[in-house]
C-alpha cells in the first residue's frame, strides 16, 4: 500500500469518528506516548513526562483521558483499527488469495516499519498493563485483525495456493515480521515491497 492510500484511510477514519485525527492535541499525545511507553515502558512512564512531551501541564492530559491507561488503551485501540482499515483497504484491490496474502505481509510489514510500528511494539509488549476489561477489549479487536490473516491463509488452501496449516503459517509469519524490526531499515539497500514478495515465498507453493 502507497503511503498516499494508508494517509486517505487514516483520513476516512477519522471522517467515520472511528480514530482520532492525529494532527490533534489529542492524536499528538498518542503519538507521543507511543515513543515513551515504547522506549522507557508504561510503568516507567510519567504523566509529567507524557505531558512534557506535547508541551502541555500534566493536568491537561485529562482533558484527553481520564488516566494513564487510559492513553495506552487509546494507543493499542487506533492501531489495530487503523492497521485493520488497512488491510480490508488493501484485500479489496487484490484478485486472488496469493495476492491478498501479499497485500496483507506488506501491511503488517508497514505497520511495524512506518508510522504505526512504535504503536504496535507496545500493543505487544504493554497489552498486559491494562485492567481485565480492557484487556478482553484488546484481545477482541486483535481477533478480528488476525481473522483476516486466517480468512485468506484459509481460502489459498481451497485453492492450492498454500498448502501449510494455517494457525501455523500465521504464527511463523507474524514471527518473522515482528522480528524484522530488529534488523530490517526501510532505507536500506531491500525495499519494503521486495522484503514483502521475500516473506510471501516463504508461505506459497
Amino acid at each position: 500500500m502507497t503511503q498516499t492510500m494508508a494517509d486517505a484511510v487514516i483520513s476516512e477514519l477519522v471522517k467515520q469518528g472511528k480514530i482520532t485525527d492525529p494532527q490533534s492535541a489529542k492524536g499528538r499525545l498518542m503519538y507521543e506516548a507511543a515513543h515513551l511507553f515504547k522506549n522507557k515502558g508504561y510503568e516507567r512512564t510519567t504523566v509529567r513526562e507524557l505531558a512534557k512531551a506535547v508541551g502541555i501541564q500534566s493536568g491537561s492530559l485529562f482533558h484527553h483521558f481520564k488516566s494513564k491507561e487510559d492513553i495506552l488503551l487509546g494507543v493499542m485501540e487506533e492501531t489495530i483499527v487503523v492497521n485493520i482499515g488497512r488491510m480490508n483497504k488493501a484485500l479489496i484491490q487484490q484478485p486472488d488469495p496469493k495476492h491478498q496474502l501479499l497485500a496483507l505481509i506488506r501491511c503488517e510489514l508497514d505497520s511495524v516499519h512506518l508510522d504505526t510500528g512504535e504503536a504496535m511494539s507496545v500493543l505487544v509488549s504493554e497489552w498486559r498493563s491494562l485492567n481485565e476489561e480492557n484487556q478482553k477489549y484488546i484481545l477482541k479487536l486483535r481477533d478480528d485483525y488476525e481473522a483476516l490473516w486466517f480468512r485468506v491463509i484459509r481460502e489459498g488452501i481451497q485453492n492450492g495456493t498454500i498448502q501449510h496449516d494455517e494457525f501455523i503459517l500465521r504464527r511463523l509469519l507474524a514471527g518473522a515480521i515482528s522480528w524484522s524490526a530488529t534488523w530490517f531499515r526501510p532505507d536500506g539497500n531491500l525495499s519494503i515491497d521486495e522484503l514483502a514478495k521475500q516473506t510471501l515465498m516463504l508461505a506459497i507453493r
